[in-house]
């Protein structure tokens, strides 16, 4: 059996890496989050090669690839922290794929696959990512049963500040525009957790990159500080975190593309796993940073802050971990 990607696949993250260490720079990073404002430039870059509609259906008007390839993008988008609305308006496009009717797919789909449009996605009364500019909004009800489409034009959205100032945030009402979807809502949800988790892989890589490379130069005592046990074994934590994240990640990203009987319970597991690995691991690289780490000046508390609304995002460790719990006892219950 074959675990690694296929050749296509690291062709995608490979050139995805490429185009992200040159287009959203520590730099550009900061300057948009000073600002409160994306570059423009840059998310029609993306739409140009395809990224927003990579797993929407040729149908649809998208790339018809899968959300393994839609994961590869992801997590090179959290690793070099794109200042884009790639992760909501993709997690939004699959939710329409997946529960939407044949209406609502055919007014949106092509616009969300072509960058034309943008999309957000949430649960009802928490937060949503990048909502303020978007064009439409997937909105699930609380319990994941159920899930409504809106024109953002005809939503109550109220923008607000959060830790994290590398994206943009806020909460919405549906008003009366709001078009109920038919579908799974609850599939739809497992989509988008999957999702988020890619991103909070490749906001882990990085971190841990950065911390391997500073305590490496940084000097105590006459001694590089990496050469320390203590620090050490807080960097093997932090491999340890981020290797698991993707191992259950990219297994859920298969599933929702080669076994959906396995998707609830992947997604879970995969959301489960990163959020713990993105809070511990980005705390870590702060401490390990030292006095530096919590200054502005310093680039690793971007991706701290990322970790943070991320790891909350459609529900955080405890309620994956719970979410597990009732689909054991279920599965228990039927046998």
């Amino acid at each position: 059996m074959e675990f690694d990607f296929s050749e296509d696949q690291h062709e995608i993250k490979r050139t995805a890496k490429d185009l992200l260490a040159k287009r959203s720079t520590a730099e550009r990073v900061r300057s948009a989050a000073e600002s409160g404002a994306y570059e423009e430039s840059l998310w029609n870059e993306l739409a140009e090669h395809g990224w927003p509609g990579v797993a929407i259906s040729e149908e649809g008007g998208g790339g018809g690839l899968g959300v393994l390839e839609l994961a590869t993008l992801l997590e090179e988008s959290g690793y070099a922290l794109a200042n884009s609305p790639f992760l909501a308006s993709a997690a939004c496009g699959l939710a329409i794929q997946e529960a939407g009717s044949d209406e609502q797919k055919s007014e949106w789909l092509p616009k969300l696959a072509s960058g034309e449009a943008t999309g957000s996605f949430g649960i009802d009364t928490q937060t949503f990512p990048d909502v303020v500019d978007s064009d439409v909004i997937v909105v699930v009800e609380a319990g994941g049963s159920r899930a409504g489409l809106v024109a953002t034009a005809d939503a109550v959205v109220k923008e607000f500040e959060t830790i994290d100032p590398t994206r943009r945030y806020g909460e919405v009402g549906r008003g009366e525009g709001s078009d109920p979807m038919p579908g799974d809502a609850s599939a739809a949800l497992s989509l988008a957790a999957v999702l988020t988790s890619a991103e909070l892989v490749g906001v882990c890589a990085r971190v841990l990159e950065m911390t391997v490379e500073y305590v490496k130069d940084r000097k105590q005592f006459g001694r590089p500080v990496g050469s320390f046990q203590a620090v050490q074994h807080r960097c093997a934590q932090m491999l340890l975190h981020t290797e698991g994240a993707r191992s259950v990640t990219y297994y859920a990203a298969w599933a929702a593309d080669a076994d959906r009987s396995l998707l609830e319970e992947a997604a879970a597991l995969a959301k489960s796993s990163a959020s713990k690995a993105g809070v511990e691991v980005t705390a870590s690289a702060i401490q390990a940073h030292g006095g530096i780490g919590f200054t502005w000046e310093a680039d690793v508390h971007w991706f701290y802050k990322r970790a943070q609304m991320d790891a909350a995002y459609l529900g955080g460790t405890k309620t994956h971990r719970a979410k597990l719990t009732q689909l054991a006892a279920a599965a228990s219950a039927s046998r």
